[in-house]
């Protein structure tokens, strides 16, 4: 029996060292860094809203429309892959749901934040968080769905109070999430290599995840051996891969506009992106189904009679 996308996470976690994780953002994105031998992979909802909506991750995207991409990434890879489940698009109860149907949809793991709605993104302006006991009961909520739903998802509590409210209010709830029974904890935009040192100090036992937000967030870049040294466990690389997207396509399209094409080292053959996206897999699974080429004869070929009533007649002359 194969083994479970959520088994296959829990095994990562359990395992000795840090572990890098680059975030997707659809199923070509989902493919890459599966093929780039990464064990699994998250679900980056600012990426997700920029890709799908060219809008930017404020609360825009819905949550059907983050779980349709979900499930196309989840379809497209057989590593594990980590929902971002946002602030559960609403109280307790929209918490479960959102769990259960992340779970329907074969996520190995969620994380849940404590915004308010509608949320903000990550290290940007404009972050408010809910009461304590609310943000504690959203983690409670998460864990019931799993049980009642007979599953093993991961449930990753993640704390946007850094940055609403002080360093000690998100060390205090992350210590409180752990007790409500995460089991993977994230503060979001610590400050300095001390706040990750003391947020990984709490909860010992629980795994801690860091977010190496690329390109100028608020959180110091370590490299993976200092995160381990620091005590990370799982790490999130959210925008690596839709920067450099955006930047591979607006250089092609200025290549383009000069009345160029894109120079070979820049693009990959036809052959390589045909094999990146499944056309040769494609065609050795279709040799199963081969059949003997056969021709219709003209003499064979299907009429149609309609009749005057309304009815119409098949027949086959020959």
């Amino acid at each position: 029996m194969a083994e479970s996308p959520a088994k296959a996470l829990r095994r990562i976690l359990d395992s000795p060292g840090v572990h890098l994780g680059p975030a997707c953002f659809d199923a070509l994105s989902a493919k890459l860094v599966e093929r780039a031998g990464f064990g699994y992979c998250f679900t980056s909802g600012f990426s997700i809203s920029a890709a799908r909506l060219g809008l930017p991750d404020v609360g825009l995207i819905s949550y059907g429309e983050m779980l349709d991409q979900g499930r196309q990434i989840i379809q497209a890879v057989s590593i594990p892959v980590i929902a971002d489940g946002d602030n559960g698009y609403g109280n307790a109860m929209n918490v479960k749901r959102t769990v259960r149907d992340a779970i329907r949809a074969g996520f190995a793991g969620i994380f849940l934040e404590d915004q308010v709605s509608p949320k903000a993104c990550g290290h940007t302006r404009g972050r408010k968080v809910v009461p304590r006991e609310e943000a504690v009961m959203r983690i409670k909520a998460a864990i019931d769905a799993r049980t009642e739903s007979g599953s093993d998802i991961v449930i990753i509590a993640r704390t946007d109070s850094r940055q609403a409210v002080s360093f000690d209010e998100s060390l205090w709830r992350s210590q409180a999430f752990a007790d409500a029974g995460a089991e993977v904890l994230f503060i979001d935009a610590l400050a300095s290599k001390e706040e990750m040192k003391a947020f990984c100090e709490i909860a010992p036992s629980v795994p801690k995840m860091a977010n190496m937000l690329e390109g100028g967030g608020k959180t110091p870049i370590l490299n993976p051996t200092e995160l381990e040294d620091v005590g990370f466990k799982i790490v999130v690389y959210p925008l690596s891969l839709m920067g450099v997207s955006i930047l591979a396509m607006q250089n092609a399209l200025t290549t383009i506009k000069s009345g160029q094409i894109p120079s070979h080292g820049s693009i990959p053959t036809f052959e390589e992106i045909k094999e990146i996206v499944g056309f040769n897999s494609y065609y050795e699974e279709e040799k199963r189904y081969a059949t003997s080429t056969h021709q219709v004869s003209s003499q064979n070929v299907p009429l149609v009679w309609a009749k005057s009533d309304g009815l119409v007649l098949l027949r086959t002359w020959g």
